[in-house]
């Protein structure tokens, strides 16, 4: 992909980093067709922002095991995640108390639903709550906890603060990885201990991923899968995955996709 823009080479990298877990120079240079100079100079600028750690030839994902600033994988998937974010609100009634995650997906969702009526929203995503504050028929409850600059989202163990108030409705939740033995999962500890407190508070679960996250590398699962109402992906997720998943008593939502648009 010679010629690209210095911004989107980068994003080029952050996602092949993201799927190998390590990247080399010599691999960038005949990629981007451009010089060991310029692929050295993008790592700097990456490493800066703490989104990746240079070693010796080449990188590999930050210590802090984020997946990214929050911008920039809003921007990854997008019309993916846009998709998903329309399907999954269809499982949402006005009137319902939910719960959304700090992913980039459950804040598209939030543009879908900021529309709705008598809505309570439980979420740990700063950016969600925000767009959902600008409606006066929703309420939303953020919960406390030590803010993420990268996820744009508050983490901490927030103990039993959701099991004295009642059940929530649905809840909606992005990932690291997933697998019909493990279920859903993250790499961030921190996350995942506020995704397993939001997900037991729920009566229905609904794990929102675009295909690109198929294959990756997960941690600490935090949903498991006899616990999952439902998965609802993009139309790219092979026929055998979603197999595996409805054998496990799991239904699998594929929503199509027009591609063209995504940067």
């Amino acid at each position: 992909m010679p010629g690209i823009a210095e911004h989107e080479r980068q994003q080029h990298v952050l996602r092949l980093l993201d799927g190998q877990g390590r990247v080399s120079i010599g691999d960038l240079i005949e990629r981007f067709g451009v010089s060991a100079v310029t692929i050295r100079k993008d790592l700097e600028s990456l490493e800066r922002r703490r989104l990746l750690r240079r070693v010796r030839g080449g990188a590999v994902p930050h210590d802090g095991a984020d997946e990214g600033a929050f911008e920039m994988r809003l921007r990854h998937s997008e019309a993916s995640k846009q998709a998903i974010a329309r399907a999954a609100a269809a499982h949402v009634k006005d009137g319902d108390a939910i719960c959304l995650d700090c992913s980039t997906t459950c804040y598209y969702l939030a543009v879908e639903l900021r529309a709705r009526r008598g809505l309570v929203v439980v979420t740990n995503g700063l950016r969600a709550a925000d767009v959902l504050s600008e409606s006066d028929a929703i309420t939303v409850v953020v919960l406390g906890g030590t803010v993420r600059r990268s996820s744009q989202s508050l983490v901490g163990d927030f103990g039993d603060d959701l099991s004295s108030r009642g059940r929530l409705s649905v809840g909606f939740f992005g990932l690291r990885s997933l697998s019909p033995t493990h279920g859903l999962m993250e790499l961030s500890l921190e996350e995942t201990t506020v995704k397993r407190r939001l997900a037991a508070a729920c009566d229905r679960v609904y794990g929102l991923f675009d295909s690109s996250k198929l294959g990756r590398f997960g941690l600490h699962p935090f949903v498991a899968t006899d616990h999952l109402t439902g998965l609802v992906t993009d139309d790219g997720t092979p026929d055998d995955v979603a197999r595996q998943w409805s054998s496990r008593g799991v239904p699998v939502e594929r929503v199509p996709v027009t591609r063209g648009g995504e940067s």
